[in-house]
């Protein structure tokens, strides 16, 4: 394509507000904004002083000819439906996280997506974190040895009970699907399955309206088992004050950790298995040297996702950072999070999606 990609928007909130002020501001090349749509007019009506073409339901943006992509920045439950219809209409779609609120739907929109041949992302931002990206690289080329265990403290999510009163969709099941596991987790969740894999075990226990007047979780503790035997656990909440973000994987040649901005690097001079093989020292411990792996790059942020996306459109990169097939993998693990500790039981993966989706119905009846 030599002309920009025009993009349209659906649903003009917090974050639809943000990502049309990118492309009105040109912080993506190659990108134009031509047309909006939002439930409510009033939250557009501004746009239209811009030359933005405010559209009075999805549909008519879908069959205009004016957009070649959509971005989907409604409330959970519309993302796999708005998707498949744009993908039906020959659209390009980028959605904001998380995929959807349950795996089956969000099957449904990977096949569609498939069948489309148009280009698919999501806007999980947070793997253009540098921090994150040296973390997957380090995994990924075995320069940490196999993993044994992953811990993620991530509390500092706090949310005072006068964010939940702002809008009537939000902690709802109906309205949003969950709580800290579907609103401040898809990232971290995505995060933790993109460096270190998918556990085949989960164990939760998801704790509803303990430190909130709400009816889903705000405290979450899970434990998971790795098919290689590795561990780990993941604990959030938004009640924590002050939070805490402290990210560690431990494997057989060392130790990472990240916190407070800062990734360290505790490499062992000998691997832990050849040590524990090889040692006659009773209390005797591999050496290991720590070295401050943290790389001071900017943060491109959602811009850098959207530049990402658009270039892929365009045909000047060949890899998106965050293909929307993707989603499914983070929201499989908040669904068994979520299934675990309704049934109080560890759940094995693959996830048995007609039964979540049975049990997440009577929760929002």
């Amino acid at each position: 394509m030599n002309n920009p990609v025009r993009y349209g928007i659906i649903g003009i909130g917090n974050m639809g507000r943000e990502h049309a002020n990118s492309l009105l501001n040109g912080d993506v090349p190659g990108a134009t904004l031509t047309g909006v749509y939002d439930i409510t007019p009033s939250q557009a009506t501004h746009l239209a002083e811009k030359g933005v073409t405010i559209f009075d339901s999805a549909a008519a943006m879908f069959k205009s000819g004016t957009v070649d992509a959509i971005v989907v920045a409604t409330p959970h439950y519309f993302h796999p439906d708005l998707a498949m219809e744009a993908f039906a209409h020959g659209l390009h779609v980028l959605i904001e996280k998380p995929a959807g609120v349950y795996t089956k739907q969000v099957r449904e929109m990977n096949e569609a997506a498939a069948k489309s041949g148009r280009e698919f992302g999501i806007m999980f931002q947070q793997r253009t974190h540098s921090h994150f990206q040296k973390m997957r690289e380090l995994v990924h080329s075995g320069q940490l040895g196999q993993i044994k265990r992953t811990n993620w403290l991530i509390t500092n999510w706090y949310r005072p009970q006068a964010y939940y009163d702002s809008g009537g969709w939000r902690a709802t099941w109906r309205g949003e699907g969950g709580g800290v596991l579907l609103n401040q987790c898809p990232h971290n969740l995505d995060i933790w399955q993109w460096v270190c894999g998918m556990p085949h075990k989960v164990t939760a226990f998801c704790h509803e309206g303990k430190w909130h007047n709400i009816e889903v979780e705000d405290d979450v503790t899970a434990y998971v088992e790795y098919p290689n035997g590795a561990t780990g656990v993941f604990i959030t909440s938004t009640a924590d004050a002050p939070g805490t973000n402290r990210f560690e994987i431990v494997g057989d040649k060392g130790k990472l950790v990240y916190e407070n901005g800062q990734l360290l690097f505790h490499k062992l001079a000998t691997p832990e298995r050849e040590f524990n093989r090889t040692n006659t020292e009773p209390f005797g411990s591999p050496a290991s040297e720590k070295r401050d792996i943290t790389e001071n790059v900017p943060f491109p942020s959602h811009p850098g996702i959207f530049r990402n996306f658009t270039d892929k459109i365009l045909g000047t990169t060949p890899i998106l950072i965050a293909p929307g097939e993707d989603g499914i993998h983070g929201l499989t693990l908040s669904n068994a999070m979520h299934l675990s500790g309704w049934l109080g039981k560890t759940v094995e993966l693959p996830l048995d999606e007609d039964l979540f989706l049975s049990m997440l119905r009577k929760k929002c009846r």
